[in-house]
């Protein structure tokens, strides 16, 4: 395991290297994409068990603005960019030395970068794997709105309340989402303990989730509300992997359209799971994930 810090630009963002030190007769590096924007690696960090398990070189990183990674909470809203993070990814493999080979997983909004990655068509680039994501927001926001109709309307009545009242950083919200949460985030109660931290410090710090999603996962007003990358994926010329889960938020009305652009896709939806599935089934989910990567190595 080695830990370090990439220098890119005038920002500072932390990462760590797991498993062997990545080799040209090896297997090729997974580079790990966390979700949020903002929420930091802690919950995706038990993807990087394939280092153990499969003996594949993992990366994991913090992305610009959260975790171990340089804060700036200053930064006006407009400087949170899908560009700003696509820069920070290839500075980060071009920094390991590991761009003529590496595969990237992503999940959620990681596999929205992921998406955004592959369509610059990176030399080095094997495959990539699209966990929980959506490739329209507004097919997200609809389908979030669908799933929050069904919670109990106590719960309805205080989500739109706060909302109407912008009191959206109040407890009683926070409580209101955590149902939703439950239900369509994960399924493991108590949240499992990395799952717990990337809360914990995204609520000490949610520059980057305010300034790009909003308040919450069906509330979305920041500058993703409108990002659609489907009438581009016919360009992603990668074979690509779609993993969701059966109480996704990403729901297949969501994934479904994204899986059909591809030109190289497959598409596994993991009953009985919501959106972390590598948290709710982590032995199903890790032998998908490696069956897809060792054919692409």
């Amino acid at each position: 395991m080695v830990e370090g810090v990439l220098d890119w630009d005038e920002y500072r963002a932390w990462y760590r290297l797991e498993g062997p030190a990545p080799a040209d007769d090896g297997k090729a590096p997974l580079v790990i994409l966390h979700g949020g924007p903002g929420a930091a690696h802690d919950y995706v960090a038990s993807i990087a068990e394939l280092a153990d398990s499969a003996h594949r070189p993992c990366v994991l990183y913090d992305q610009l603005g959260c975790g171990r990674s340089q804060h700036l909470p200053d930064a006006p809203t407009e400087f949170w960019t899908v560009d700003l993070f696509r820069r920070e990814l290839v500075a980060l493999v071009d920094h390991l030395g590991i761009g003529g080979r590496y595969h990237v997983l992503g999940h959620s909004w990681g596999g929205m970068l992921g998406m955004e990655h592959a369509l610059e068509h990176p030399r080095g680039l094997r495959s990539l794997v699209v966990s929980n994501s959506p490739a329209s927001m507004v097919l997200w926001v609809e389908e979030g709105n669908r799933l929050r109709s069904l919670l109990p309307l106590d719960v309805q009545e205080t989500l739109t309340r706060h909302e109407a009242g912008g009191t959206t950083d109040s407890d009683e919200y926070e409580q209101a989402v955590m149902r939703y949460y439950e239900r369509h985030l994960c399924r493991v109660v108590p949240f499992p303990q990395g799952l717990q931290r990337s809360f914990a410090q995204l609520a000490e710090d949610p520059t980057v989730y305010h300034a790009m999603n909003g308040p919450s996962e069906f509330h979305v007003i920041g500058s993703l509300k409108n990002w659609d990358i489907t009438p581009r994926l016919g360009q992603l010329r990668r074979p690509v992997l779609v993993i969701s889960g059966e109480h996704d938020e990403a729901t297949p009305a969501v994934v479904s359209p994204l899986v059909k652009a591809l030109p190289d896709g497959r598409w596994h939806s993991l009953e009985g799971c919501s959106h972390t599935p590598h948290l709710e089934q982590p032995g199903r989910y890790l032998e998908l994930v490696e069956t897809f990567l060792a054919a692409r190595d």
